[in-house]
Parts: C-alpha cells; structure tokens; sequence
C-alpha cells in the first residue's frame, strides 16, 4: 500500500462518502481496480479493511484541522 502525500486529483465537495454520503476525504484505489471514497469516520472505520485490499490511499483529513485566515482573526 502506498499513501498519496500530494495527491494530482485533490478530493472536493462534490466527492461523497460512498458509505454515508458526507463528503469524503479519503480516495482508496483498490489493488482488484476501482476506487472507494469516505469521509474521515468512515475511513479510520474501515482504515485496518481497506490497507489489506488497497493499491493506494489518498488520506486528505488533514484539512480538517486547517482554518481559514478569517476564522484566525476573529471573523465568523
């Protein structure tokens, strides 16, 4: 399994969980072919499944964690 660190296809809005539908943060090319996308709680679900059967995860829930440069200076 390889871990994308700068994905060429970064996920957007418009990619959906395929378990729930929120929007996903995790794209999981499977070794068989194909892909899957989850949300971060989907993903650390399944996060010990999916490194059996997958040829590549690229793991964007770090933007989670980031915050825009309005919030930092106090605007909502």
């Amino acid at each position: 399994m390889t871990t994308v660190l700068t994905p060429a296809s970064p996920l957007t809005a418009a990619d959906r969980c395929d378990r729930c539908g929120a929007q996903a943060y995790l794209r999981v090319v499977l070794a068989s072919g194909g892909e899957l996308l989850f949300c971060a709680h989907h993903g650390r679900k399944f996060q010990p499944e999916l490194k059996k059967i997958a040829a590549e995860i690229q793991d964007e829930t770090e933007r989670l964690n980031t915050t825009s440069a309005s919030e930092t200076d106090g605007e909502h």
